[in-house]
């Protein structure tokens, strides 16, 4: 088959990573707006004097969210495995839509008791099992889809589009704050938010319908035809099972990050309120602006490890959060102003940016094409659930038991079993994805990195 036109194949890529990442955004915003407007509707679901109380409720349910994480990691891993990268990510932006508009009518406690925190939780189970899978089917696809000397920088979008979702849920808030008053927020208000998901959803479906599937994939089903190759077992836990080693390493890579990034992102605005006094407006808009800084850095961070590696960023990272969480929150706990909690959350967030840009295309490169998604997404998933969900509701039951501190050695204790897995982990960046790739490998001379593709495994 001719090869495209260098033109052609530029355009096509930027079409994959704008249609991948814009999906992405309107997925993450639909799950990280949750946490934003958790502070106005708390009461409405959970009666009761105690704050504190009413927040680890919510997050309770944020958190329960995560354990169908691995069920949707696994589901749709499987689903883009099998059916391709473009079918799943049309499915996950499908549920997350309806588990939005789910949240935007569910009724009060007062209007009709716990049901409408048992509605709450059926969204947010609906949604965790779709990000379970928007996770994966973005990696995989985000990364396959870019050429070989800038998947860093393809990948870095998923983050870019992740923090964008979760700035257009904190833009909303902000704006919210400035055009209705605080009873009208903890009344009706927080409900716009999730019907804008809703809507945003819709849109995006439309657009996903329009992607074209990425070369590693169509190379993949094309070779099921032939006898010397087994497609029974493509995106099955049997498979999976082949590359147990990989998976047990995306576990331990995910775990420092994980719970670092929820930290600094759906923790912080609740940390400024409740542990440094800050106004909710003031510790919104710090959020927001660090956040913005933060999207801007992950492609740059993308690029310098298609230059030097995967592991010198990764190594980064787990040192200064295991060295750095400590100070950095004890600072932030008492931080008085805008700019100074400002300059510690973007110091926080440059860090974390080591494992932000690039943890997509690390997971995704340590699998063959068969089997891509679901390794990235059920490891992903589970580290997830057990660790990046809880995170909040570990913090706030540190500070309601009156040793705040403890979550802080919690985080860098988290980020140092990280370390030991980057620094005895090989580096991903020269892996070979397709067999285009590995035969390019061969004409080169070069010899097929550890992480190989399916082709290798056949």
């Amino acid at each position: 088959m001719p090869a495209s036109p260098p033109g052609d194949e530029r355009r096509k890529r930027r079409l994959a990573l704008a249609g991948g990442s814009l999906g992405n955004l309107v997925e993450w915003y639909d799950w990280f707006v949750y946490a934003s407007f958790a502070i106005y509707f708390a009461d409405s679901f959970f009666p009761g004097d105690n704050p504190t109380t009413q927040l680890m409720n919510t997050a309770g349910i944020f958190a329960v969210g995560f354990l169908m994480r691995p069920v949707g990691g696994w589901i749709l891993g499987r689903a883009a495995d099998r059916h391709g990268r473009k079918s799943a990510l049309t499915l996950t932006v499908t549920m997350m839509s309806v588990a939005a508009l789910l949240i935007a009518v569910a009724p009060t406690y007062g209007q009709a008791g716990y049901f409408g925190a048992l509605v709450l939780l059926l969204a947010r189970l609906l949604q965790g099992m779709s990000i379970g899978g928007e996770y994966a089917a973005s990696a995989t696809y985000l990364t396959e889809a870019s050429a070989r000397n800038r998947r860093g920088l393809g990948s870095s979008f998923q983050y870019v589009s992740m923090t964008c979702g979760q700035l257009l849920g904190l833009g909303i808030l902000i704006t919210l704050q400035h055009t209705l008053t605080t009873s009208q927020l903890e009344s009706w208000g927080w409900r716009i938010p999730f019907l804008v998901g809703a809507l945003f959803a819709v849109v995006v479906f439309w657009l996903r319908r329009r992607l074209q599937e990425t070369d590693a994939f169509k190379e993949e089903t094309s070779a099921a035809g032939d006898e010397a190759h087994d497609d029974s077992t493509r995106g099955t836990l049997k498979a999976l099972w082949q590359y147990r080693r990989q998976a047990g390493l995306v576990m331990a890579l995910t775990l420092g990050g994980t719970v670092a990034y929820y930290t600094y992102t759906t923790y912080l605005t609740k940390y400024l309120v409740g542990s440094a006094g800050m106004e909710k407006t003031t510790a919104t808009l710090v959020s927001f602006t660090a956040l913005t800084l933060f999207a801007v850095l992950q492609p740059f961070a993308g690029m310098l490890s298609d230059r030097i590696g995967r592991r010198p960023l990764l190594i980064t990272f787990a040192v200064g959060c295991t060295v750095g969480t400590y100070p950095i929150m004890t600072a932030l706990g008492s931080a008085s102003s805008y700019w100074s909690a400002l300059g510690l959350s973007l110091l926080a967030l440059v860090v974390v940016t080591g494992y932000t840009s690039i943890n997509a295309a690390v997971k995704a490169e340590l699998f063959p094409t068969r089997v891509r998604a679901l390794g990235v997404a059920l490891p992903y998933a589970i580290a997830n659930a057990l660790f990046g969900g809880t995170a909040e509701y570990v913090a706030l039951w540190f500070k309601n038991s009156g040793h705040e501190k403890m979550f802080f050695w919690y985080v860098s204790g988290c980020a140092l079993i990280s370390l030991v897995t980057y620094v005895l982990m090989p580096d991903t960046r020269d892996a070979a994805l397709s067999c285009a790739e590995a035969e390019d490998d061969g004409e080169r001379g070069r010899e097929r990195p550890a992480a190989a593709p399916a082709e290798a495994a056949r």
